[in-house]
């Protein structure tokens, strides 16, 4: 059975109540019921995860390398903008992924415009809320297919 990881950065345990003008108004226990519905629908098993920790997003993914999954979808939320760790630990274990964030990062302040992940993840996902998640796990599920 193919088998999807989706990490969810600091702060995402608010959604539904932390500034919903630019992340809405959806809980992260809906985002990942939504994403699970979808994934068992297709016979693919989910596995979701957030944090605040740096660290703990790190060792997350390096446990990877003992317990793998295909697939990576990843909304590393303010970590997008300052974290090698997270970057070298996605690189070290080589599994494919997509960049999620809920806001248009490129609508708002300069300092979120940049990301450390972009230019290794296959995809990039940003300002289409909640339903960015539903798209990235359609693409995993298609790059999977292929």
């Amino acid at each position: 059975m193919r088998k999807i990881m989706v990490i969810h950065g600091p702060n995402l345990n608010l959604l539904g109540v932390r500034e919903p003008e630019h992340y809405g108004h959806t809980s992260l226990e809906r985002i990942n019921h939504q994403l699970a519905e979808v994934s068992r629908a297709q016979g693919i098993a989910l596995e979701t995860f957030q944090s605040n920790s740096e660290e703990q997003i790190v060792g997350c993914i390096q446990r990877l390398f003992d317990s793998p999954v295909d697939f990576i979808i990843i909304n590393p939320a303010a970590f997008t903008h300052t974290s090698i760790a997270i970057r070298d630990a996605l690189s070290a274990v080589g599994i494919p992924f997509i960049e999620v964030h809920l806001s248009n990062v490129f609508a708002r302040e300069p300092f979120r415009h940049h990301s450390y992940f972009t230019d290794k993840a296959l995809g990039l996902i940003c300002g289409l809320g909640p339903y960015g998640y539903e798209l990235a796990l359609a693409a995993a599920l298609h790059y999977l297919e292929s």
